[in-house]
């Protein structure tokens, strides 16, 4: 599976894998991932400047054979997931004062089980090496089993639990 460094020509072929990543998220938990109605369009702005910008890591992972659903039983190549990391600032009380962080990963469910998503993770990890960053960090919902399996399987850890109380 080739993964490249994403260009702003590819965010058209992204923003549906976003769509079902934040859909996802938001059915499984919408106190925590409800999104606003524009989301799509604010990262259709957003991704762009990560392609361009060489603090940022953004990859994708081409697929000569997708499912097209359009065409039931046809292919057609395309995007089998993307990977949208920048490095950011810690508060100024710790040692470590810049990470790399992992905003979004996606793979399309027929590409899953392949590998992508450690190969994605390993190649941004090493982007961020190259950088001169020193941890990198990420987040997954409670409910992602399958992604913390692949993010420890890449050497993360918990480090912090985050907890929600809804306000009512």
């Amino acid at each position: 599976m080739p993964l490249r460094p994403a260009t702003p020509a590819d965010v058209p072929l992204v923003l549906p894998m976003v769509g079902a990543l934040l859909d996802e998220h938001a059915a499984r938990d919408p106190d925590r991932f409800a999104t606003l109605p524009d989301v799509l369009d604010r990262y259709a702005r957003w991704l762009p400047i990560r392609a361009a910008d060489p603090r940022s890591v953004f990859l994708v992972a081409e697929e000569p054979d997708i499912p097209d659903p359009m065409k039931p039983g046809l292919t057609k190549p395309g995007l089998a997931a993307f990977l949208v990391a920048s490095i950011e600032s810690a508060i100024p009380i710790y040692a470590t004062a810049e990470f790399g962080w992992i905003h979004d990963l996606y793979v399309v469910p027929a590409a899953r089980r392949r590998g992508i998503a450690r190969a994605l993770t390993r190649e941004a990890v090493a982007r961020f090496r190259s950088l001169g960053v020193t941890q990198v960090r990420l987040e997954t919902a409670s409910f992602n089993d399958a992604a913390r399996a692949t993010f420890e399987a890449e050497g993360f850890r918990v480090s912090s639990i985050e907890m929600l109380r809804p306000v009512l």
